[in-house]
Formats: C-alpha cells, sequence, structure tokens
C-alpha cells in the first residue's frame, strides 16, 4: 500500500482514534462563551451573506468582485486587519484580490475564500431567496458563506479578547472559478501567503455524509493535455501500406488504447479525452473546447487533435504519469508521428501527516459541540481549489465553510442554520490551535 493510500485509510476511521484527549472534546468557558455570541449574531452573519450574495459577481463582472470585496473589506476593517486590494495586470482581464493581514505572534493563520462565483451578469440567476432554514443565491454555498464564515469566526475570537496576538492573513482571491494567467501572477501573492503561514484553512464548503461530519485533507490537481497526431494523407485503398501507414485517427486511437491500459490504475489518478477532431481538415479553438473537421471515408486521414484533463493527488504522482503519456506518444505507428503537451492549472493538495493532524484537531471540536467525530473525505470526490496553491508550504485543511449543495447550477441552495456550525468549528479550531486555549 502506497504511502498516500494509508494516510487515507487511516483517515476512513473515526477520530476517536489514538490521540483525541477527553479535554479537547469539551467546550472551555471563553469557547462556550464564543458559542454563545455565535448563536446570539447569526441572523447578523445570514444578513452579511445575503448582502454580498445580491452582489452578482461572476468572475469576469468586474465591477461586481471589487463591490464583494469592498463590502468585505468593510468587515475586516473593523477587526483591526489592514486591507488592500491586489490589482491584476490589465491584460489578464481580471478584477484582482482582497487580501487582509494583522501582526502578532506564535502559529501563522492563511485563511482563503473567493469573491467571484460562475455566474456571470447576464445570467438569470442573480438573487438570493429564503425558504425556511433553506436559501439559495448564486455562489451562496461557492463561497459567499465561506466569506462570512471568516468575518464570523473572528469577530467570535475577538469577542472574548483572543484575536489581537494572533497573525492572520485573509485572501479572498477574485478569480477562482476562472483563473486569470499566467498563474505566476494571479496566484503569486495567495502563494507568498502560503510561505509565509504555518497554518492554511480553506472555507469552501463543508461535507456531511453518510451521519457524519468529514473533513477535507486533500484535494487533486487539475491540468489539461492535447494530444495532435500527423499522418500520410492518402487514398483509403492503401492505408496499412508501407507507403501509407496507419493514419492520424489510427494512431491517435492507438494512443489512448494505451492511455487506458498502461497509465490508469493508480489511485488517485484520473485522465479524460474530453474532445477529439480527426480528418483532413482540422480546426480546433482550445480556449473554446470547440472545433470543426472535414474528412471522407476513402481518404487516409492526416490530422488529428485530443484535448483532456488529468487529475492527480501529488505532484510526484503527475509527473509519472506524464512520463508514461509521453513515452506511450513517442511509440508511432508506421507513417505518422505525435507530441503530447500538458497545461497546469491547479496543483495537488497531498494528505500530508500535518494535514491529518490538524483534522484530528477539528474532529474534537466537532465533537465539543455534539456533532460527533469526523471522517476523511475521499479526495476523488472534491475538485481542486485555490488551498492547493498554498498546500506545500503549510499545513492546510480544507471545507471549513457551511452545508450547501448545487454549486455552479441554479440550484444552489445553503442550510442557513450550517452557518453557524462552520463559524463556531473556525473560530475555536483557531483559538486552540494558536496556543490561546492553552492560557485560559
Amino acid at each position: 500500500m502506497t504511502s498516500l493510500k494509508r494516510i487515507l485509510a487511516s483517515g476512513l476511521l473515526l477520530a476517536t482514534s489514538l490521540g483525541v484527549s477527553a479535554q479537547g472534546m469539551q467546550l472551555s468557558e471563553n469557547e462556550k462563551a464564543m458559542v454563545d455570541w455565535i448563536d446570539a449574531h447569526q441572523g447578523d452573519a445570514i444578513a452579511l451573506l445575503e448582502k454580498t450574495v445580491n452582489i452578482g459577481s461572476g468572475t469576469m463582472n468586474h465591477a461586481g468582485v471589487r463591490a464583494v470585496g469592498d463590502v468585505m473589506a468593510g468587515e475586516l476593517d473593523a477587526l483591526g486587519l489592514e486591507t488592500r486590494w491586489i490589482d491584476m495586470p490589465e491584460e489578464m482581464n481580471r478584477a484582482g484580490h482582497l487580501f487582509a493581514s494583522k501582526k502578532g505572534q506564535g502559529k501563522r493563520f492563511l485563511l482563503i475564500g473567493h469573491l467571484d462565483t460562475v455566474f456571470e451578469a447576464d445570467d438569470n440567476f442573480q438573487a438570493f431567496t429564503r425558504d425556511g432554514n433553506i436559501a439559495t443565491g448564486p455562489g451562496i454555498a461557492d463561497m459567499k458563506d465561506g466569506n462570512t464564515v471568516i468575518v464570523y469566526a473572528l469577530k467570535a475570537l475577538q469577542h472574548i479578547g483572543a484575536l489581537d496576538g494572533i497573525p492572520i492573513t485573509v485572501a479572498y482571491t477574485g478569480d477562482e472559478e476562472k483563473s486569470g494567467r499566467p498563474l505566476s501572477i494571479s496566484r503569486r501573492d495567495l502563494i507568498e501567503a502560503g510561505k509565509w503561514a504555518d497554518i492554511t484553512l480553506g472555507f469552501e464548503g463543508a461535507i456531511t455524509s453518510e451521519g457524519s461530519d468529514w473533513a477535507t485533507i486533500a484535494r487533486r490537481s487539475s491540468s489539461s493535455w492535447m494530444l495532435e497526431v500527423e499522418g500520410k494523407q492518402a487514398h483509403s485503398s492503401s492505408i496499412f501500406s508501407e507507403s501509407t501507414g496507419a493514419g492520424a485517427i489510427n494512431e491517435a486511437a492507438r494512443i489512448l488504447s494505451e492511455f487506458y491500459t498502461d497509465v490508469r490504475g493508480d489511485y488517485g489518478l484520473t485522465f479524460n479525452a474530453g474532445t477529439i477532431q480527426g480528418g483532413t481538415t482540422v480546426n480546433y479553438d482550445p480556449g473554446q473546447n470547440r472545433g470543426n473537421t472535414f474528412g471522407k471515408t476513402n481518404v487516409v486521414p492526416n490530422t488529428a487533435v485530443v484535448h483532456g484533463g488529468i487529475r492527480a493527488l501529488s505532484v510526484e504522482q503527475l509527473a509519472r504519469a506524464k512520463a508514461k503519456m509521453q513515452a506511450i506518444v513517442a511509440n508511432h505507428l508506421p507513417k505518422t508521428s505525435a507530441s503530447i503537451s500538458f497545461a497546469d492549472s491547479y496543483p495537488p493538495m497531498a494528505p500530508s501527516d500535518g494535514n491529518r493532524r490538524l483534522a484530528d484537531e477539528l474532529s474534537e471540536v466537532n465533537q465539543a459541540l455534539g456533532r460527533g467525530p469526523m471522517k476523511i473525505w475521499d479526495p476523488l470526490r472534491r475538485g481542486a481549489a485555490d488551498i492547493s496553491f498554498v498546500a506545500p508550504y503549510s499545513d492546510a485543511l480544507a471545507g471549513m465553510g457551511a452545508l450547501g449543495k448545487g454549486g455552479h447550477t441554479p440550484n444552489e441552495s445553503l442550510k442557513l442554520d450550517s452557518m453557524a456550525l462552520a463559524i463556531k468549528r473556525a473560530a475555536i479550531l483557531i483559538y486552540r490551535l494558536s496556543g490561546k486555549a492553552a492560557q485560559e
């Protein structure tokens, strides 16, 4: 069993295993005070959530992204954090990011959210609506709930006098749903914050399933690949002959078949051929993921293009997969040639021992709140996120937001009473990890 699988397998056990103390599963007086304050102010938190959801902030709606950032900046300024808006170069066509920070001593915390949604200004899904405990709206669960959880967790810490002295950076990116390129610029400030931090918490939605709460200690990468194949155009009667060879489409099929048989199988690794074009004339636009082809059944095709995606659980796993794919591509059928290129987007958030320890701490908090122990969520069931950019530099835990579903759809919704739960978990976890609890 690989080390990655061992870590994940151990995480599937209940967190009541080794190291969960009876004291950790009880709330201290300061923690009880935060819980009471959060319960008393959950309506205020929901009001802030509603306000931001009603500001359309699709990634390409720069004014909307900035407007949400202005609201959050006002909240963070009031907490004593120093806020700054980070503009992106004009040619990147992105609104920029909101960062806020405060100095202190001890463990350094990076808290990650994002201001943008997938719903652009011309989308019909634009408003917050509420039906009892369920609310719907663009970005309500991905991730304006998490943005609000960050603010109110810090307010709860301020309420008991614990916020002072904790070094914190809050990073609200403005293009998580459609990252600006190059990533070396659009994620530069986030990566620098990750190198500064000891602990990173990502506030995308929490997970409750099968009667249990689940912690997220790993997320897979997201990259794309482009396979370009050339063959010799000829009358189809001569295909497979020494002079004509196999043709571009047969070579593409050979490569894809060997990907399936020789690369597939490693836990956490998946790859998908999303679109394929082949014929004697091929026009393909990877930016739009669309194209057109022309060919005839009696003509051997000279061109094939395959565009796909690949996800991995670690940098090493991704590198091994790329090397295998390149070796397969290089073994050409007669009279053909092929090349494969990769474009990396989100790196993996590997399941480290440090992340596992954070999950154990969160499980103790969850039990102290009467929710029971937490298990580890299978990373194959979560997509990529901004926290992956900083995971190589600090211990990290994702999924610290509230409970929602239907993200990226007009049915996106949130359980409003889970806002208070998420705020409590975040506030108490930060309090304990900061060392403030030991001073109580």
